[in-house]
């Protein structure tokens, strides 16, 4: 069930969050085959679910929230309870504090059930974590979750909670969304706190929500968004509606859709799903319009170095590689070697494509493409086809997305179509900086309207 149709539930009195809470740990205990969590909060779960169904009998309704399971990517610091960033390195580490987020999740009803398995210090993008188990699809368990936000993705589409919370530095929300076939939000930077984050690229990071539809994401932003003064990077600028109806018709509404980069290297399903997406966009009212973008595959590898150089920074204190596995301990030593003058350089290069996006934003309100160029590959391969290529999984499944982050623009990834072999497919729509709102709205008319016409 969504957000929307647990909570109807809870207003017609035709359940309460107990038994909402009792129902979802119950299926994580049962059928929880997929590595999803490595932190439940059982007790503490049912104890908060306690008092949400007290406050709705009081007459008090914290909003769409109260009362509805959700669950923690386990980068989120939670009071007494461990945050263990997927790591070795903080397997004991219990913060004192919630993060600013999961504080305005609880003061807005939401129940967690505990914290979710990623890719490890949040650095990949498979999720195959040598500590706590590698997170398996639950569309095909021989397939990879996507990452670094895997868990995140995977408890949203074995049916264990309706929402979570993820976090994105190079594609960590979307990737898993897409691969997983959920909803996946990337805000813009800034609209969201990192306050009480473990970081991994402070000027990249980003935190969101995943949901089990657009509109799932759009109720998260609602609590989420807001401005927290303990983190420097954190926007004032005023918060939209996040729970405004989506539109009837997208009349004014222009799509750009790039010829090259999004659709370059593509498997051929998964461009026809996102062009049939595109295409029903058009038949909703809106133009679609022929763009040509900035050179993205340099905004990639100035994101990269940026990337390596502080990531490396936040660990530079990680010097024993028997506590850090063999995929991450690479990434950090390769960061250890970028030059001050690189990363001068690729965040010279960053002001260059903020003047460029936002000479797009004057031609079109949103740029339309694939999340993934494939859909969700074998956990066992090191490579995927793509076309008559072969790529490295990790280079395909960031390669439309990390560009992206460089910016801080908002992208949603949602489902648009399944591939022949099962898999679903993600579509990715990218908007001007604080059109947050405005893009949720857009994804949920397209999500009604794909959803109608099955």
């Amino acid at each position: 069930m969504t957000i929307r149709e647990m909570g109807r539930l809870l207003r017609r009195g035709e359940t309460c969050s107990v038994e909402l809470i009792q129902a979802a740990l119950r299926r994580i205990q049962e059928q929880d085959t997929f590595n999803t969590f490595i932190t439940v909060t059982a007790d503490s779960a049912l104890r908060e679910a306690v008092e949400r169904d007290q406050e709705r009998a009081a007459g008090i309704d914290r909003g769409p929230l109260h009362g509805i399971p959700v669950a923690l990517k386990d980068l989120f610091y939670t009071r007494g309870v461990r945050t263990t960033a997927g790591s070795l390195l903080f397997q004991d580490f219990v913060p004192d504090r919630d993060a600013w987020v999961v504080d305005r999740l609880r003061l807005g009803g939401a129940v967690s059930l505990g914290k979710l398995n990623l890719h490890e210090l949040a650095y990949g993008a498979t999720s195959k974590n040598p500590h706590y188990g590698f997170l398996l699809n639950p569309h095909d368990p021989s397939r990879i979750a996507g990452g670094s936000s895997g868990g995140s993705a995977v408890a949203i589409a074995a049916g264990f909670v309706p929402a979570t919370l993820g976090t994105d530095t190079g594609g960590s929300i979307r990737i898993p969304a897409s691969y997983c076939g959920v909803a996946g939000f990337k805000p813009t930077y800034g609209r969201v706190s990192r306050g009480g984050v473990m970081p991994l690229s402070w000027s990249l990071d980003h935190v969101g929500p995943l949901g089990r539809t657009v509109e799932d994401c759009a109720l998260m932003m609602a609590d989420i968004a807001g401005h927290d003064p303990s983190d420097q990077a954190s926007s004032a600028t005023p918060v939209p509606d996040f729970c405004a109806p989506p539109p009837r018709r997208l009349h004014g509404l222009r799509v750009g859709v790039p010829g090259d980069f999004f659709f370059e290297s593509v498997d051929t399903e998964v461009a026809s799903a996102v062009h049939r997406a595109i295409g029903d966009l058009e038949r909703l009212g809106a133009e679609v319009v022929d763009v040509n973008l900035p050179d993205l595959r340099a905004a990639s590898a100035c994101q990269r170095v940026i990337q390596w150089a502080e990531a490396s920074a936040v660990h530079s204190a990680a010097t024993d590689p028997t506590r850090i596995g063999a995929e991450v301990w690479p990434l950090i030593q390769q960061g250890r070697l970028i030059s001050g003058s690189d990363y001068v350089m690729a965040s010279r290069m960053r002001r260059f494509f903020r003047l460029e996006f936002d000479k797009l934003w004057e031609q079109v309100d949103v740029v339309a493409g694939p999340t993934t160029p494939v859909v969700a590959p074998r956990i066992a391969e090191e490579d995927v086809q793509v076309g008559p290529d072969r790529e490295n999984v990790r280079l395909a499944s960031t390669r439309l997305v990390r560009p992206v982050n460089l910016i801080g623009e908002p992208a949603l990834s949602m489902p648009c179509g399944t591939h022949s072999n099962g898999l679903p497919i993600g579509l990715q729509l990218i908007a001007a900086p604080f059109a947050d709102a405005r893009l949720l709205r857009i994804g949920q008319r397209l999500e009604r309207f794909m959803g109608e016409l099955e």
